[in-house]
């Protein structure tokens, strides 16, 4: 291998911290911004600027941007599953749920993928430990959301449908990165991300104005400000650090963000919003948590042989 393969060790431990602490602050960065930014507008204004200048980038550094348009239809829908489905509902949730708790049951990601490499794709069989880690996951998730379940006022359902979609946005950002193992396009990385965040970004903007959301925003200071920082931190330097890691890390160490994720999530929503943490949150993540390593670390039989994952945002970023 060459000396590029074998990066020195404190390039490796500063990106596996920005990836580690500036994704999951991304979780606050959503909720500031959703104070007064509905949630479309957000994700559109968010993916677009970054999509658009990350098109920009690669093109005045040489990288190929330009895609056959079976390749761009491809980038498009896992784009929209990505940013669109998984980004856009966890934006729209956070409206009601905190930080914390929609970081935590969005770490259940793995669980998901894992379900569908091995059951869609065929590319993988699940030992034991993975299918008890899968049956564990779902205990985890009950008792986060175990207090919603038990709420009777309005404002208490409210919330137990807008973590409940939480679920099912993860299982959306899951089916897009199996896709976007399976369609991942020759040429640059980069590229290919840019033009995911480019057509969710037009696709989040199309459901803002079609939902008259330009009406319902207000751009505060403190809002901007929130935006710069999840374009800036999460779709550049963020990303920027993912995709070196992927390059030069065991993608199973690089997935580790997933459950360190949360962890930063729950402490900054505690530190700057001072959300609550009672004992379901405690424990469930603690279960959730030991699920996803669980899975993480099961054996996992290959039946083909699989592309490397590209890199994209993770759900909160």
């Amino acid at each position: 291998m060459t000396n590029a393969e074998h990066p020195q060790p404190w390039k490796v431990i500063v990106a596996f911290a920005l990836v580690y602490v500036l994704w999951g602050s991304t979780y606050l960065g959503i909720g500031i911004a959703v104070e007064h930014i509905a949630p479309a507008m957000l994700c559109g204004v968010r993916f677009l600027i970054a999509g658009v200048a990350l098109l920009g980038y690669c093109a005045a550094t040489g990288r190929g941007i330009a895609l056959s348009a079976r390749a761009l239809g491809q980038q498009a829908v896992v784009g929209c599953l990505l940013l669109v489905g998984g980004n856009l509902t966890l934006s729209w949730s956070e409206q009601y749920v905190p930080t914390g708790l929609a970081a935590l049951i969005v770490a259940s990601i793995p669980l998901w993928f894992l379900l569908l490499d091995s059951w869609l794709l065929g590319h993988h069989s699940v030992s034991g430990r993975g299918k008890i880690g899968l049956a564990l996951g779902a205990v985890g998730l009950v008792v986060l959301l175990w207090p919603r379940l038990r709420a009777i006022e309005t404002l208490g359902h409210l919330q137990f449908w807008a973590a409940a979609s939480l679920l099912g946005g993860s299982f959306s950002w899951a089916l897009g990165s199996v896709l976007s193992k399976k369609w991942k396009p020759a040429g640059d990385p980069f590229s290919a991300t840019a033009w995911q965040m480019t057509f969710a970004g037009g696709a989040n903007l199309l459901i803002a104005f079609a939902t008259g959301e330009q009406y319902r925003t207000v751009w505060t200071a403190r809002g901007v400000a929130a935006v710069v920082y999840l374009i800036v931190a999460g779709s550049w330097v963020g990303y920027t650090a993912y995709i070196w890691l992927l390059q030069h890390v065991p993608t199973s160490k690089v997935s580790t963000y997933a459950y360190v994720n949360p962890v930063v999530a729950v402490f900054l929503g505690w530190l700057v919003l001072s959300e609550r943490i009672d004992a379901f949150i405690v424990w469930g993540s603690v279960i959730t948590v030991a699920a996803v390593v669980m899975v993480t670390i099961s054996k996992v039989t290959m039946k083909e042989p699989v592309v490397e994952l590209p890199a994209v945002e993770s759900a909160g970023d």
